[in-house]
Parts: structure tokens; C-alpha cells; sequence
């Protein structure tokens, strides 16, 4: 049986894990052309510090890659690439990422989702930041961003995450950011997690609910 996630390196941005539903995995096993199939929704998972390097086994340790490891049925089509080691999540490569998969597979650009956990919920605010225009809906987990940019992606849906008695990133990062987006009537949830420290991730992304308050949001067209 063929590993759930292949493994893709990129020559322009970063090598990447890549899930296909069960529908894509049978069609592209075979000699059909991938654009007969129908547009599925896609997360774009970033992973934490701890999993940067160029090995990409490292990613499945938390998160998204680690959930459809288990969930062979997982509905989306997920990409987590690797950041490497002793780098922070770059936006302009993020950038390019997205182009090559959009290019490559069959992604539902009105349904592209962004998440990541600890230095990726930092890469999720920057990144819905700088292009807004990108996603239908964005969870950030135990990360920060800038509050003046809240404005950029006010109309953006978001559903942020933290640990109460995080340790390592304070609540006070993720409290910023939705007060920011608060203060501009901006589309924003947030969950606390009263007893978890920094770990608010694993809880986050077993929740079944996550995955269908995605669902529940499109990519807003432009208007004008």
C-alpha cells in the first residue's frame, strides 16, 4: 500500500507533504487526467518549530499531517510543508507554494484553508496578512501576528486557539489579534482552552468541528 502522504520537493519553495482524498489517490493511479475531477477543498497546514528541518517524517508529529495519517477518509486535500532549520515561515515562498499547488492539483480555490501551530499560527497571521484575498477561512493556534494588520483581513473568517497556561507562547499573543480584529468588527472566534499549556493543538485539531466550520466558508469574491 502507497504512503498517505507523498512527499514533493520544490525547487522554488519548500518540499512538502501532500495528501489526496481517496477519490484523487485512485485517479491518479491510473492513466485519467486529473481535470476531470471535480475542485476539493485543500488546508495548508504550518507546522511548528520543532519540525523544521529536511526531514519531512518530522511533519506528521502534530497537526494536520498527523490527523489524516489516521483519518484515511480525511475529505481535503492537505499540503504541510517543511520549513527548515533554524528559519521562520516566509511569506513570498508560502506564496509561491500556493501557485505550484493550485497549479498542480485539482484545489478548489474558493475553499483553501490556512492553519498552523506555534511559530505556524505566527506563519497564519502573516499570511492571511499579506493575502487575504487567498483564503475562505484561517485557525491560527497558539501564535501571533501584527494588530495592525488586523484590517487587511477583517472580512476574513477566523477561528483562533490558545492555552490558557501556555508557557511558551502567551495567551496574550492570540488576545491581541482578535481584540484587533474585534475592535474592526472583524469576522473572528476564538477558544480558549482553560487548562492547557502549549499544547492547544492536539485538541484543536481532533475536533471534527473545525473541519466543518471550514467547510462552512467560501473565498469571498472582490467586489468593485
Amino acid at each position: 500500500m502507497p504512503p498517505l502522504q507523498q512527499q514533493v520537493s520544490s525547487t522554488d519553495s519548500y518540499n512538502y507533504l501532500l495528501f489526496l482524498p481517496d477519490v484523487l489517490r485512485q485517479h491518479t493511479s491510473s492513466q485519467g487526467n486529473e481535470k476531470q475531477q471535480p475542485l476539493l477543498p485543500t488546508i495548508l497546514f504550518l507546522h511548528g518549530a520543532g519540525e523544521r528541518g529536511s526531514n519531512l517524517d518530522n511533519v506528521k508529529r502534530h497537526g494536520v499531517a498527523k490527523i489524516v495519517e489516521q483519518q484515511q477518509d480525511f475529505p481535503f486535500i492537505v499540503i504541510s510543508p517543511q520549513c527548515p532549520r533554524d528559519e521562520y515561515w516566509n511569506v513570498e515562498r508560502l506564496s509561491v507554494l500556493l501557485d505550484e499547488i493550485i497549479a498542480s492539483y485539482p484545489v478548489d480555490p474558493d475553499r483553501l484553508y490556512l492553519t498552523g501551530l506555534s511559530m505556524g499560527g505566527y506563519g497564519t497571521w502573516h499570511l492571511a496578512a499579506a493575502q487575504p484575498e487567498r483564503f475562505a477561512a484561517i485557525a491560527p493556534i497558539c501564535g501571533g501576528g501584527n494588530p495592525q494588520a488586523a484590517r487587511k483581513f477583517k472580512n476574513l473568517p477566523v477561528w483562533a486557539f490558545h492555552g490558557a497556561k501556555d508557557n511558551v507562547v502567551p495567551l496574550s499573543e492570540s488576545e491581541i489579534m482578535v481584540s484587533a480584529l474585534k475592535a474592526r468588527d472583524g469576522n473572528v472566534k476564538f477558544t480558549v482552552y482553560a487548562e492547557a499549556k502549549h499544547d492547544s493543538w492536539t485538541q484543536t485539531y481532533n475536533n471534527p468541528e473545525l473541519y466543518e466550520w471550514f467547510l462552512q466558508h467560501q473565498r469571498q469574491k472582490a467586489v468593485g
